[in-house]
């Protein structure tokens, strides 16, 4: 089994050395003299130009279309999935474990990510603009009504799958990657971003997050299975904390 997983990145960092990983500079057509160790996300067919809109989505539509392989992950420099959660480049699932799982299971996924107090749908809105989620509702209700139900029902959680990381094999990466993308080109037909921060306007990324369990929801037929992610830098708790009350209180229009 060939299995590839795209490590997305923005800056000269440090990479796995197993054979697993792939790192991808996301945006090289806006970057194109940052970095030119990394693969960049603009050769062959790719959406390079639209890394500011849509984050590591970049990386992993590049791969998609211009990678020959069985199964295709992402993870993110940052952010690796791991079965022991340890801070190291040598703890990182390794490409042995993942065709092990890959064995067993259709898609690999990072462990679910619980907000406790809130649900995924308030946890968006207190983030960021209001009108692409609710674009996003009204797409998924018009051309897509059949998954009407199951975004409700992801909407109503108060977790989620989240960061844009998984492993597919080639079936369901398909079928996922050309519904989500769909849904994101929809929803960008129907808003103007212009006025938006140069954060807010990284829109897409964020709304894909949302999209990966609504999938999941209309398609059982997949097996899938959680393991443990890892954040490698280190995480401030009260900058964090503080932000996010920050944002219930003062929040998006």
């Amino acid at each position: 089994m060939k299995v590839k997983v795209i490590v997305a990145t923005h800056k000269n960092v440090a990479m796995p050395t197993d054979q697993l990983y792939l790192p991808v500079f996301v945006g090289k057509d806006l970057h194109p003299d940052v970095n030119h160790t990394f693969q960049g996300d603009n050769t062959g067919d790719n959406i390079s130009k639209e890394n500011a809109h849509y984050n590591e989505l970049t990386a992993i539509y590049w791969g998609w279309k211009n990678l020959d392989v069985d199964a295709l992950g992402l993870v993110h420099y940052r952010r690796y999935l791991s079965l022991n959660k340890k801070k190291s480049l040598d703890a990182v699932l390794s490409g042995e474990k993942a065709k092990e799982l890959l064995g067993q299971y259709d898609i690999i996924l990072p462990q679910k990510r619980n907000y406790y107090i809130e649900i995924n749908e308030s946890h968006y809105l207190h983030a960021h603009q209001h009108e692409p989620f609710n674009v996003m509702r009204q797409v998924i209700q018009e051309d897509y009504p059949e998954y009407a139900d199951a975004f409700e029902t992801v909407m109503k959680r108060t977790w989620a799958h989240m960061f844009n990381m998984f492993i597919m094999k080639k079936q369901p990466l398909d079928e996922y990657l050309t519904w989500m993308f769909d849904v994101l080109h929809k929803v960008e037909g129907q808003i103007d971003i212009s006025s938006y921060s140069a954060y807010e306007q990284r829109v897409y990324g964020f709304l894909s997050e949302l999209l990966l369990d609504v999938w999941l929801i209309q398609h059982p037929q997949y097996k899938t299975h959680d393991v443990k992610y890892v954040f490698m830098e280190h995480t401030n708790w009260l900058v964090k904390g503080g932000n996010f009350i920050k944002r219930k209180i003062v929040g998006h229009a």
